[in-house]
């Protein structure tokens, strides 16, 4: 059958299997229905829930403000598919086109969307993850229980990790007057994605607020009492935090675990993809009938030295699911490249905090517009002599002439002078990220190479 008569017949009376029943999976399956698709639509999701919106959930659900049954995502328009929801996907067979679920049962595929995302990282000790009073914040479920709890008013409530999650949970904990008390191993909030420029700002407003912000510390041990409820969280200081809610925010892990021995190009940093979202197998040559799209997915962008990122944003996971969907039905010389600018927004403590770009690849800032002291500026962050991104505090209306810079790749620092330039602006910084080779804290031992758990594969050359 010619290209265009499998792409005919897939359009029409194909079999597109998406796993993940999230944000990227909805806009995927609307996005293949406006192309035309009328062939059967399955979405797989492990969840119980059909889509809904993350972001909510750490604002306006624990603020008391919003339940979370009223996070569900609009729909753009009918998509007639077969949900499978709550029965999770255990397995994938490549050459048999077939995805195994929890159930025993098998979807079959002609073509298939991997938009599995990303959970949260939990406590690393099972027995004290396992306390009653300790949560992590990623799902529906997740902010209902750890809401339901605040509205008791614990004594205090104890945070591990400040990060972008991390800082709103604390933000949202002071807003419901409850005491809250943030440990972060690194020397300040949101260093990783932004700095310690920025994060010693972040460092402020916490304190301004009432947090109790522990930094350069790490937490060794959660205590329980005799009823197995959280008493305590033991720091590397030697000192102890009494808490009766402790919510731990160490970031995520993505959800590759089931297509181990699958064949695909799939691990902890995601599955790696083209920029037409089509996903590598293991020997690093690219599919044509298994595409990826939202958090789980890493793809090279021409803008950021062709690096294979992963983005854990709300509009990328749209932007890239409209891409692959497209590109599922279409003959690759109609198929497009994923390059959209990542895009960030966080709230906390009052403060509007959103970002354009890559700042994490930067070497320096420049605090373009505004000032440090008064949480109400624009950062630029430069990387080899270019613009790579920016970070805006309440500055918002800013944002989207430095996303042209980035998309032009504009000369760092800026050769013009700005509206509002302070004399924090008048010769750039030190961006003053952690380094990544150097551990922070805890492990005695880090492994810089293949983990002795890791299988290893054999290549064996094919006979021509």
């Amino acid at each position: 059958m010619s290209v265009d008569g499998f792409l005919q017949r897939l359009r029409s009376e194909g079999r597109i299997v998406v796993v993940g029943a999230s944000l990227a999976g909805l806009r995927a399956a609307e996005t293949l229905r406006a192309e035309g698709f009328t062939g059967t639509l399955t979405l797989i999701g492990d969840e119980p829930y059909e889509p809904y919106d993350r972001p909510p959930l750490s604002k306006q659900v624990l603020l008391g403000r919003a339940s979370a049954e009223h996070t569900a995502l609009p729909r753009r328009r009918a998509i007639d598919a077969e949900w499978r929801l709550g029965v999770p996907a255990t397995g994938l067979d490549m050459a048999a086109k077939r995805v195994r679920l929890a159930d025993g049962d098998e979807v079959p595929y002609d073509r298939l969307l991997i938009a599995t995302g990303v959970r949260a990282r939990p406590w690393p000790n099972e027995a004290e993850a396992g306390l009653d009073g300790v949560f992590v914040l990623r799902t529906r479920d997740d902010a209902v229980a750890l809401q339901r709890r605040l509205a008791e008013e614990p004594r205090r409530v104890f945070v591990i990790g400040a990060g972008f999650t991390g800082s709103e949970i604390a933000s949202a904990c002071h807003e419901r007057g409850l005491p809250v008390t943030v440990a972060e191993r690194g020397d300040a909030p949101l260093v990783g994605a932004l700095g310690g420029v920025v994060g010693r700002v972040a460092a402020e407003l916490q304190r301004e607020h009432g947090v109790d912000l522990r930094t350069g510390v790490m937490v060794t041990r959660l205590e329980g009492d005799s009823a197995g409820r959280v008493r305590a969280a033991h720091l590397s200081d030697g000192s102890e935090v009494e808490a009766d809610v402790v919510v731990v925010s160490l970031g995520a892990t993505r959800n590759t675990e089931w297509l181990a021995g699958s064949g695909l190009g799939a691990g902890p940093r995601g599955i790696a993809c083209d920029a037409g979202c089509r996903a590598f197998d293991i020997r690093g040559i690219v599919t044509d009938d298994i595409f990826v799209a939202g958090d789980v997915a890493r793809s090279p962008h021409p803008l950021f030295g062709y690096q294979f990122l992963s983005l854990e944003h709300w509009g990328n996971a749209v932007s890239q699911a409209e891409i692959a969907a497209h590109n599922m039905l279409s003959d690759s010389v109609d198929r497009r490249p994923h390059m959209w600018v990542p895009a960030f927004w966080s709230s906390q403590f009052g403060v509007s905090i959103k970002s354009v770009g890559v700042p994490s690849m930067g070497t320096e800032i420049l605090i373009a517009q505004g000032a440090l002291a008064e949480r109400r500026f624009t950062g630029v962050y430069g990387y080899q002599g270019r613009v790579i991104g920016a970070v805006t505090f309440d500055q918002t209306r800013w944002l989207e002439f430095y996303q042209h810079l980035i998309e032009t790749t504009a000369p760092f620092p800026p050769p013009f002078p700005t509206v509002d330039r302070r004399s924090d602006g008048q010769r750039p910084l030190p961006a003053d990220f952690p380094d990544p080779s150097v551990p922070t804290h805890g492990p005695t031992v880090t492994l810089s190479g293949y983990s002795p758990a890791d299988r290893r594969i054999t290549f064996t050359p094919g006979r021509h």
